[in-house]
């Protein structure tokens, strides 16, 4: 008898899987090229090398994607992951920015050290598997969707409330004058009815990319009404290349090495949530050492980011919520997304063209994917004892309270020492750390075994729903 192939293994035929991964890149896209154009502006880079930036960017984001979904050895989850920029390093590189002495080579040199620490600690890491049972999962991953939504509903309301811009050498905020207006809403409504009408009444395939059609539907509609628009596309080239030290031979300064390993640890407890949630959506058993393997791709991801000109990378959680509304588990596909990516790092044109959907556009298709990663953690949470262990009640309660402060409070922490802010400026990480803290001293910690056989346990529920 054939044994039947794991669907996270699957590979779909060309065309599915060219589809399905270009569907990815669209989601992640936004997110990805924002740290770049932030980064560049506040080192007040010509036109050209913040457009250089932002290929080496999507050149870097392929890579690390490939890393992490095909897997080498000892490297990589081969879970449906993509690679992005993590937004945890934007403050300290911005500060990095404003100091004369460091600069953008100071950063690259941060960046290279930071994922060369990465790989090291990444087996240490792992070795947290046990303070996660299912009542701490389902928080984080409930927790992590409810923080996304905030992205969404910005995107459908056409960027941030506010808008950064460097004047004098110093970031501001300045109200973005485009942000709610009607039209905007109305693309956003008109793309999350779109995906609606496909996820209920399309078929097969059809149904799988509800998403890309949504968001081509909206782009098509946007450009009709004048609000896409293609003059960076015209004036793009075709080809450019993205070579290793572009702009010179990384700086190593102790201070933002140090700062920059700080956010990495940051970045791989919030990576280590995402793989997490992705292994309940596919099906897949987490052991200690898959999560190894794809946190060590972190810092490889990492590490390629500062050769290739760029800045530290993670699992973005962005896509995982795809991952749940598609119900397609293929690591090809994101592979095939990262591939994608390496070509649109390689061709400014091509890259200026999805660059041009307006993120209203997304925001409609934001707002599903986002709600189910929320909805994720929600079925976990449904298998944990609350009638018999009341603690638990509390332990979900409180963690997400503490999570939801940076959504709701963005300042709440602004007395405390600038140092913490990586640390409490993510209401991921604050409801990780708590929710741990609380079933520690509510429910004690268990073993790695027992660790490995709720996540076994829970992934097999997954596959069953």
């Amino acid at each position: 008898m054939q044994r039947a192939i794991d669907p996270v293994d699957e590979i779909l035929p060309a065309p599915r899987l060219i589809t399905l991964g270009l569907q990815h890149v669209l989601v992640m896209y936004a997110g990805a090229v924002a740290v770049p154009l932030i980064i560049g502006r506040a080192l007040k880079l010509p036109p050209e090398d913040v457009a250089f930036l932002i290929s080496a960017d999507l050149f870097a984001c392929g890579l690390a994607t490939l890393v992490q979904c095909i897997g080498f050895p000892g490297v990589g989850i081969r879970l449906p992951v993509m690679m992005g920029v993590t937004f945890a390093s934007v403050g300290p590189m911005l500060a990095m920015a404003t100091q004369p002495d460091i600069g953008l080579l100071g950063i690259y040199g941060s960046v290279i050290a930071a994922g060369v620490f990465g790989i090291v600690i990444a087996p240490f890491i792992s070795r947290l598997l046990p303070l996660f049972p299912p009542v701490v999962t389902g928080t984080i991953i409930m927790i992590i969707g409810i923080s996304l939504m905030r992205v969404g509903i910005n995107w459908a309301g056409g960027g941030l409330p506010t808008l950064t811009r460097v004047v004098d050498g110093v970031p501001g905020a300045f109200p973005n004058p485009n942000y709610g207006q009607l039209p905007g809403l109305g693309i956003a409504l008109f793309v999350l009815l779109v995906i609606l009408a496909l996820i209920k009444w399309g078929k097969g395939f059809l149904s799988n990319i509800a998403v890309l059609l949504g968001i081509v539907a909206g782009a098509a509609l946007a450009s009709a009404i004048g609000v896409m628009h293609f003059e960076k596309v015209l004036s793009a080239p075709w080809v450019g290349l993205v070579l290793p030290f572009h702009f010179g031979m990384p700086q190593f300064h102790l201070v933002p090495i140090a700062t920059m390993c700080i956010v990495m640890i940051v970045v791989m407890i919030e990576s280590l949530g995402m793989f997490l949630a992705l292994g309940e959506m596919t099906g897949r058993h987490i052991d200690r050492k898959a999560l190894s393997r794809g946190l060590r791709a972190d810092g490889v991801g990492t590490l390629l980011g500062g050769i290739f000109n760029t800045f530290p990378y993670t699992s973005f959680s962005q896509n995982v919520g795809l991952v749940g509304v598609t119900g397609v588990r293929s690591r090809w596909v994101t592979a095939a997304g990262g591939v994608i990516l390496l070509m649109l790092g390689l061709l400014p044109k091509m890259s200026a063209l999805v660059e041009a959907v307006p993120l209203v556009v997304l925001g409609g298709a934001g707002l599903v994917m986002f709600g189910m990663v929320a909805a994720t953690g929600a079925r976990i949470l449904t298998a944990v004892d609350f009638k018999g262990n009341r603690y638990n009640l509390f332990i979900v309660a409180l963690s997400v309270g503490f999570g939801m402060i940076p959504l709701v409070a963005p300042n709440f922490f602004k007395a405390l020492p600038h140092a913490l802010h990586p640390l409490l400026e993510s209401g991921i990480l604050l409801a990780a750390i708590v929710s741990v803290a609380l079933n520690a001293f509510f429910n004690g910690v268990g073993s790695a075994e027992k660790a490995e056989h709720d996540a076994a346990d829970v992934a097999a529920t997954a596959e069953h729903v």
